[in-house]
């Protein structure tokens, strides 16, 4: 399948190693900088342009790898006519490609992407598309891509990435807030690496409900002490231990009611 890819940053450098590790043929790389989208494009024989270039006509599939504010902005592409065109973001609507081509889907993988990411060769996607005829061709494509493949609706996938915002962004922000806490402390935060490995194996096998453990859950208002006496002098980090504190004992009071 020959394939255009809009778009030359870490979702569309993962998703055209991905496809053309599957057996299809990247023919042109479109991106906002058009240095970079010759850097990716030259990787695959490709040939490569702006936003504004020529689609390749002949494709048998466009993709739109780019952020959301760029699919509010879609006047910058040509219309595709009757050219399948999918979209690649999380809380986005398919519906914005409407005006873009009568044929037009969903292909978001579910995980973190960054050009440097190695286990990509199982990668969850949800897909979608505007008639069954479209949905088909997606699930096909799809699934020459990963053997993780399902349909979501608009609303699913949304509720999907917010879950993924609190899966990921806010526990690797709270990872880094931890980290610079030790280093201002002067201790060492590998050490807390065999955690996060054992948590994460947890809720892995188990609902994570089950295996919260801490002080918060216990109701040890001794230990909660001192730990915000401790971070006296810290006063953004203390404020987000009491409101996760409190998140936790309502969370668990809830299910005890």
């Amino acid at each position: 399948m020959n394939v255009v890819i809009v778009g030359s940053g870490n979702v569309a450098t993962v998703l055209a190693k991905v496809i053309h590790k599957a057996g299809h043929e990247i023919v042109q790389i479109l991106g906002r900088n058009e240095n970079r989208a010759k850097v990716l494009a030259n990787t695959y024989n490709a040939t490569w342009g702006s936003f504004k270039s020529t689609p390749y006509s002949n494709a048998d599939l466009y993709i739109l790898a780019v952020s959301d504010n760029s699919l509010s902005h879609l006047d910058l592409y040509q219309n595709l006519g009757k050219k399948i065109v999918l979209h690649t973001a999380g809380s986005v609507s398919m519906e914005v490609l409407q005006d873009l081509s009568e044929n037009f889907g969903i292909l978001y993988p579910l995980q973190t992407l960054t050009k440097g990411s190695e286990d990509i060769y199982s990668l969850p996607f949800l897909i979608n598309g505007s008639s069954d005829t479209v949905k088909e061709f997606v699930e096909s494509f799809a699934k020459t891509l990963s053997p993780n493949v399902s349909y979501a609706s608009d609303q699913e996938r949304l509720k999907y990435h917010i879950a993924a915002v609190f899966v990921n962004n806010f526990t690797n922000h709270l990872y880094a807030i931890a980290e610079d806490f030790c280093s201002k402390e002067e201790i060492d935060f590998k050490k807390l690496f065999p955690l996060i490995r054992e948590t994460t194996d947890k809720v892995m096998k188990d609902s994570p409900k089950n295996v919260q453990t801490g002080p918060a859950l216990r109701e040890d208002i001794y230990t909660m002490g001192r730990h915000l006496q401790m971070l006296t002098s810290q006063p953004d980090i203390k404020y987000l231990y009491l409101k996760l504190s409190e998140s936790i004992l309502k969370f668990h009071q809830k299910d005890q009611q």
